[in-house]
């Protein structure tokens, strides 16, 4: 989609400016129903494609995203917009600063429709833990679009932005882009920079990308990968042409690995027949598939849910009401008033969940027992999946154990709603790229996806996989009922 729509501004059948107001009336007329967006930026978007369009019209080269409509997570900061992180306590906080990946997309002239929904502080994997509003799946407007970055793939799935930037924790792009049909890509942890994401796990967040097809997956990947000295964990390699891992992708002798762990009893019937018949469709085409092994990854859920809270614990405490914010500090009489107010009314019963469970996990007498153990047993996931990447290529298992769920059906369960991301965490604690890609439809026409896992820093075998599949199928071209 995106180079269809770079083609064709470029050759002038269509202006930004009128691409903008196309997105725009999708948004106006879908986003009632379907609330992807917390806020939409209609007269920044126009004046982005208007400068545009004057750069076209003067001859001057321009990248292929420049003037592509786009949404982006509101957990990513954006200079002089709200960036709330779905958070009463930060609902009317505007950044003076932008987020790298901002600036980097800003640099390719990129417009900007909006700042989409999420679950608060990327808390959930449904987006009901907005502290607003939840957002609809565009297939059906009952079920969650999955979390925590289900505005952004609510948004491209029913063409309210042509690609959408949100952020993978332990799943919260990959969940999402199954559950609405579309492409999600999670790049290496350090691939691309953190700095302006207002940071949930520090050591598994990632900004990362909803796109239609892979090859759009690519042309964003290539903006947005490379170092960024404000962000030390950015890795200092090369950025290779992504592009060309798409162009004329080859499967003949890549080796899949089916780990045993991934496909188990209570998953969906439906889910697992689609993953299993698209793995079997690449092997007729040459593939190699091997059954593999990754025995710690069991436990990836509950080392997630110890790390995670625990870095939560220590992240949100930045939100004090002293500094910036939701403050009760003039209703106050002291200081723990302030904290107590503050923090009391601004937090959401997940945020105060995973806050009050991070901290008993930090505090004294409890840390090695619960976060210096989880930190053990997540070394030896890693090393479970270094000793089968000398074996095989990729590994390709369910995104999801089911299709999208109702809204409210898990909502007062929040350990059902963890088991969300059984199949998800383990890659995010490992710090390894993962696609997720459209492969199916259950009998209630809902998307399946399928996940490609590489190794570190294996985003193009991955990306040639995911873009060979695409190729034998019609999947991502099957637009939800809605649009």
């Amino acid at each position: 989609m995106i180079k269809e729509l770079h083609n064709k501004l470029e050759t002038k059948q269509i202006s930004t400016v009128e691409l903008a107001r196309q997105y725009l009336a999708q948004i106006d007329k879908l986003d009632p129903r379907v609330r992807a967006y917390l806020k939409v930026t209609s007269d920044l978007a126009l004046k982005q494609a208007s400068m545009i369009d004057k750069k076209i019209a003067s001859g001057e080269e321009v990248s292929v995203l420049a003037g592509i409509p786009a949404a982006v997570k509101d957990i990513i900061a954006t200079a002089g917009v709200t960036t709330t992180a779905a958070s009463r306590i930060l609902e009317n906080y505007v950044p003076p600063f932008d987020a790298t990946v901002i600036k980097q997309l800003k640099a390719k002239d990129f417009v900007m429709l909006g700042k989409t929904n999420l679950d608060e502080f990327a808390h959930g994997a449904s987006t009901e833990n907005s502290s607003f509003w939840p957002t609809h799946n565009p297939w059906d407007l009952e079920r969650v679009p999955g979390g925590s970055s289900g505005g952004s793939a609510a948004a491209v799935s029913a063409g309210m932005a042509a690609y959408a930037l949100g952020t993978d924790t332990g799943g919260s792009i990959r969940q999402p882009a199954s559950f609405c049909g579309i492409v999600g890509f999670k790049p290496t942890y350090g691939r691309c920079s953190r700095y302006g994401l207002l940071a949930m796990t520090s050591s598994t967040d990632v900004p990362g990308f909803f796109t239609s097809s892979v090859e759009d997956a690519a042309i964003v990947l290539a903006a947005l990968a490379g170092v960024d000295p404000r962000d030390a964990t950015t890795l200092p390699v090369s950025v290779p042409d992504y592009l060309k891992a798409v162009r004329d992708p080859k499967i003949k002798g890549l080796r899949i690995g089916l780990p045993q762990e991934y496909f188990i009893p209570g998953m969906d019937r439906e889910v697992e027949q689609a993953v299993r018949k698209a793995i079997t469709d690449l092997e007729r085409q040459g593939a190699v598939v091997k059954e593999v092994s990754l025995p710690y990854s069991k436990y990836g859920v509950a080392v997630y849910y110890v790390v995670t809270p625990s870095e939560v614990s220590s992240n949100l405490g930045r939100y004090d009401g002293i500094r910036y914010g939701l403050s009760y500090h003039d209703q106050a009489d002291n200081l723990f008033d302030v904290y107590q107010k503050t923090r009391g009314a601004g937090f959401g019963p997940e945020a105060k969940r995973r806050i009050m469970i991070g901290t008993f996990a930090l505090s004294s007498g409890y840390y090695d027992a619960y976060y210096k153990k989880a930190q053990q047993v997540r070394s030896l996931i890693i090393r479970d999946f270094e000793h089968v990447f000398a074996e095989v290529d990729v590994l390709m298992v369910p995104t999801s154990p089911g299709a999208a769920f109702k809204i409210g059906e898990k909502a007062n369960d929040p350990l059902a709603m963890y088991l969300e991301d059984v199949f998800l965490v383990p890659a995010s604690l490992a710090g390894l790229p993962a696609i997720s890609i459209p492969c199916g439809f259950t009998s209630k026409k809902l998307p399946i996806g399928m996940q490609i896992i590489g190794p570190q820093l294996g985003e193009e075998k991955i990306l040639e996989a995911a873009a060979f599949y695409e190729g034998l199928t019609d999947w991502h071209k099957t637009k939800p009922p809605i649009s």
